[in-house]
């Protein structure tokens, strides 16, 4: 039963699905248009998440990858410069459509992550369920406030069921979860986005 919930719990926040609702949450949050909101939204889904579904999907079928959530730390390579690509892209639209500062600093958040965690996962495996819900809470939290609290449940949750899986060690799903939040703070801090005083 605790790995049936397990897999299920790491199935539900796998990075693939907790992305598209993060950003769409913020922007919902950032714009006052529901049209033009969806429009961000869907812009930066299909450039910088899609691809690198679409590829990871076509690898496991083609059984180079053995599934996709990439479990053996050796093949995250080319999907982490692969991310790094369509992230660095993302910025790059953004910036030149304008894009509302909350999505621009996503996709610097999403971009900045991406080099960090292929840096680390050169000599050590790292969790990116956690790094991806810790980072979609910490978001949520910054922009709404202390409504959004009620989401940090979420992050020891999806820790647990990558340990009862035996996917990560404790020090895998915690470094993951501190680099991700660390991230998020620095680069809103840096958009201005962050309250201070």
């Amino acid at each position: 039963m605790r790995e049936r919930i397990a897999s299920l719990t790491s199935n539900i926040l796998n990075p693939f699905l907790v992305s598209p609702v993060l950003i769409l949450l913020l922007s919902f949050k950032s714009i006052s248009s529901t049209l033009d909101a969806v429009k961000w939204s869907l812009i930066l889904i299909a450039v910088s998440i899609l691809p690198v579904f679409l590829v990871i999907i076509y690898l496991v079928r083609s059984q180079k990858l053995e599934g996709p959530f990439i479990n053996i730390r050796k093949q995250r390579t080319k999907i982490y410069l692969l991310a790094g690509v369509c992230a660095s892209v993302g910025c790059i639209v953004f910036h030149y459509l304008g894009a509302p500062p909350t999505l621009v600093a996503t996709s610097v958040a999403g971009l900045s992550g991406v080099v960090v965690f292929m840096c680390v996962n050169l000599l050590w495996k790292i969790s990116l369920h956690t790094a991806f819900v810790t980072a979609s809470v910490t978001a949520l939290i910054i922009l709404y406030g202390s409504i959004a609290a009620v989401t940090v449940v979420l992050v020891p949750l999806i820790a647990w069921s990558r340990i009862e899986l035996k996917h990560h060690s404790l020090a895998q799903v915690a470094a993951g979860a501190l680099l991700a939040a660390l991230i998020v703070v620095v680069v809103f801090y840096l958009f201005g986005l962050v309250a201070q005083g």
